[in-house]
C-alpha cells in the first residue's frame, strides 16, 4: 500500500528529485552533444549552407550553435554552470523552433520543443545535488 501511496503522491523531495533532476540533464545534454559532433565533424562541408542567424554569417552561425550543442551539452550532462551553459542552448532551441521551423507544421518543430522543454526545466530548477556544480558551490550555514 505505501508503494502505491508513494505513486500517487504529487511532490518528490530529497534523493529522488535530485535524481530525475540528473537523468534530465545527462538526456537532454547527451542527446543534443550528438547533433553538435556531426556539426563539429562536417563542419567545412556545413559551413556553406548553414542558417545565417541574425547576419552573422553561415560559418559564425555555425560555429555558435557547434559550441552550444556538443560543448555546452557537455558541460550541462556534467552539471558544470548549468544554468550559464543553458543560455545558448535555450537561444539554439528557440530559434530552431519560431525561426528555422517558424511557418512549419508541429510536427517539423517537435524535437526543437523537445530540447526546449527540459532547458527551461532545469534553468528553473537547477542541476541538482548530483552535479558538479552542488559539489562545487560554497556551503552555508543554517
Amino acid at each position: 500500500m505505501n508503494y502505491l501511496r508513494t505513486l500517487l503522491k504529487a511532490t518528490t523531495y530529497g534523493s529522488a528529485a535530485d535524481a530525475g533532476l540528473l537523468i534530465l540533464r545527462m538526456g537532454a545534454g547527451l542527446l543534443m552533444a550528438t547533433h553538435g559532433w556531426s556539426k563539429l565533424m562536417g563542419f567545412s562541408e556545413k559551413s556553406g549552407d548553414f542558417y545565417n542567424f541574425m547576419g552573422l554569417g553561415d560559418e559564425i552561425s555555425l560555429a555558435l550553435t557547434v559550441f552550444a550543442e556538443f560543448f555546452c551539452s557537455m558541460f550541462l550532462a556534467l552539471g558544470i554552470g548549468t544554468r550559464l551553459f543553458l543560455v545558448p542552448l535555450i537561444i539554439v532551441a528557440v530559434v530552431i523552433v519560431f525561426v528555422v521551423h517558424g511557418p512549419d507544421p508541429l510536427g517539423d518543430k517537435e524535437h526543437g520543443i523537445l530540447f526546449l522543454v527540459p532547458y527551461i526545466t532545469l534553468m528553473l530548477t537547477g542541476p541538482g545535488k548530483y552535479s558538479i556544480d552542488y559539489l562545487v558551490q560554497p556551503r552555508t550555514v543554517k
